[in-house]
């Protein structure tokens, strides 16, 4: 056994995230079409406070996504970008490519924004993000992925020089600051809420949990002894931070719209920096200890992109079958069991998916083989 391998993590804390997030994320679309239901008010309210509690998604999946990527390429000086990009490929943009096809050609009723008409608009849905609601998330996080050399290059500038990372985190801070200063002023209570909202699927929306991500691994024992000594102070940072948020989106007052509650505030920064801190915290504590949940996560978070990508197309499939008219009846019920049937539907077509690839991949390039 390779020294690489001896001392590998039986799962990190970017598996923690890929999969709470994954997990989590499941959960937004059935509560918007439950609200379409036209509930009750209390059970509008208690929509709008679930959907709160699991808006850190994409800010943990990119964090998480930072953390291992940086944790298994930042010392790999023989690893070219080619080679990165060629692994990358396979494992995000192809199924990526796939899943877009279906929602544009099988549930063209999911694209947002607008509908493609000609094949440029059909191309341009393709690449901007609107051929479903969560893929949006997808054009933006793929960039982190194309500008993984940049956070190699302030990485290896960072090192284990503390003073370096403290200069990039507050660089980081300052970015942000702006931004959601500018995204505020200028998009979600500006003149360009309607035109402007490509903006929110721009790498620098997320360009802090990116950082701290990457800051994560490189100063990890830092990070896990502040983690691991000072959770319950996190704990009160994220019930205030929640409590501020919920206030934050039940000043519209009622019917509850969820596009009132946009990652792009402060008070949903620090939500979801708490966030991550105790997924970070639960990490430390099951691997250290040797918890056996611990090989779960690290097994499906390595298919919680791609469950992420189908969890759309199931849900949409549970709703139009039978969901719209168990949701109305009973909300509750309805929520619970789309979810619960959604989660394990992407899932499954995940793992599903890989076997399948994986028994065909060996047959159809040995045929090429034997032809040439």
């Amino acid at each position: 056994m390779s020294e690489t391998k001896m001392f590998e993590p039986i799962a990190d804390i970017g598996d923690y995230l890929k999969l709470g997030a994954c997990t989590a994320v499941m959960s937004q679309p059935i509560l918007s079409y439950a609200l379409t239901t036209i509930p009750s008010s209390d059970a509008q309210t208690w929509i709008g406070i679930i959907y709160n509690l699991v808006k850190y998604t994409a800010p943990a999946f990119i964090f998480g996504i930072l953390y291992t990527t940086t944790r298994t390429t930042i010392d790999d000086r023989d690893l070219t970008y080619g080679h990165y990009m060629k692994n990358q490929w396979h494992a995000l943009f192809i199924p990526t490519i796939w899943w877009t096809f279906v929602y544009l050609l099988v549930m063209p009723q999911m694209q947002q924004i607008n509908q493609y008409h000609d094949l440029d608009s059909f191309l341009w849905h393709f690449i901007n993000g609107n051929a479903a609601p969560h893929l949006w998330y997808n054009t933006m996080m793929l960039q982190f992925i194309i500008l993984m050399p940049l956070f190699w290059g302030i990485g290896r500038w960072c090192g284990q020089n503390v003073q370096r990372g403290i200069i990039i985190a507050v660089c980081a801070v300052v970015i942000a600051a702006l931004w959601l200063w500018f995204y505020d002023t200028e998009v979600f209570n500006g003149p360009h809420a309607t035109d402007w909202y490509m903006f929110d699927r721009l790498f620098v929306s997320f360009f802090i949990y990116g950082v701290f991500g990457e800051l994560a691994w490189l100063y990890r024992e830092h990070f896990n002894k502040v983690i691991m000594k000072w959770w319950p102070v996190n704990v009160v940072v994220f019930l205030a931070a929640f409590y501020w948020i919920n206030q934050e989106l039940f000043s519209y007052g009622q019917p509850v719209s969820l596009a009132n509650a946009p990652y792009y505030k402060p008070s949903m920064t620090i939500y979801d920096l708490a966030v991550i801190g105790l997924f970070s915290a639960l990490c430390l504590y099951q691997v250290e200890n040797g918890r056996p949940f611990a090989k779960f996560v690290h097994k499906f978070a390595a298919f919680a992109y791609k469950a992420y990508l189908s969890n759309v197309f199931w849900s949409e499939c549970l709703w139009l079958l039978f969901g719209k008219n168990l949701t109305t009846s009973n909300t509750w019920a309805g929520i619970l069991i789309l979810y619960v049937l959604t989660w394990c539907l992407s899932f499954a077509s995940a793992f599903g998916l890989h076997a399948i690839w994986s028994r065909l991949k060996p047959m159809l390039f040995k045929s090429k083989t034997v032809m040439a």
